[in-house]
């Protein structure tokens, strides 16, 4: 039987992480009057969380496993 690769289960973790980030609780903290450098705090913050995904799935992808 095939075992689940230790990067596709780091991929899945990713995509709930995703999940939650982009999920109404936490967009809910973020929608709020404030900037930051002239930006509003919520587009600020899925930018940033969004990059940080993608810059996640890229190391999980890229990173060579110990086996």
């Amino acid at each position: 039987m095939n075992q689940p690769s230790e990067k596709g289960q780091r991929l899945a973790a990713l995509f709930l992480l995703g999940a939650l980030l982009f999920n109404f609780p936490l967009l809910q903290l973020f929608a709020r009057d404030g900037t930051v450098l002239g930006v509003p705090l919520l587009y600020c913050y899925v930018f940033c969380a969004w990059a940080a995904l993608i810059g996640l799935m890229a190391w999980v992808v890229e990173h060579r496993s110990r086996d």
